[in-house]
């Protein structure tokens, strides 16, 4: 088996269409305090943690099916906000955010790393 894992393509365009939509939208009119960023990535994962606490899921299915007629928005709010799933996606677009800011090459670093993973211990040395 190859140290090599091919990850889905994508991530990188991803990152620069979600930045492109943060531009527009007012979050980048002035420079970002990095510390500030990660901070904010943070946040989302508690707010993740919170909803996991409060038994907030998605329900997908009757987001797509609902024939009420509720516009797309209200539809969201009412089976997908503050959901788990809602929150991994708001720490997901805050980090590729970050990604297309700062011009990292997420998809080659993911790459990098779980190809550098593959060559260490079990549970890389630690207990847990």
């Amino acid at each position: 088996m190859s140290n090599k894992l091919d990850l889905c393509s994508g991530l990188n365009e991803a990152a620069q269409r979600i930045h492109a939509d943060a531009k527009q939208k007012g979050f980048w009119d002035s420079e970002r305090e990095t510390g500030t960023l990660l901070m904010l990535m943070v946040s989302e994962l508690a707010e993740a943690l919170e909803a996991d606490r409060h038994g907030r899921y998605a329900n997908r299915t009757t987001f797509a099916s609902n024939p009420d007629g509720n516009p797309e928005a209200e539809q969201f709010r009412s089976h997908i906000k503050n959901t788990l799933e809602d929150e991994m996606a708001d720490t997901m677009i805050r980090i590729l955010d970050f990604c297309g800011a700062k011009g990292i090459d997420i998809e080659w670093h993911i790459n990098q790393k779980l190809a550098y993973n593959r060559t260490r211990e079990h549970r890389h040395g630690k207990a847990y």
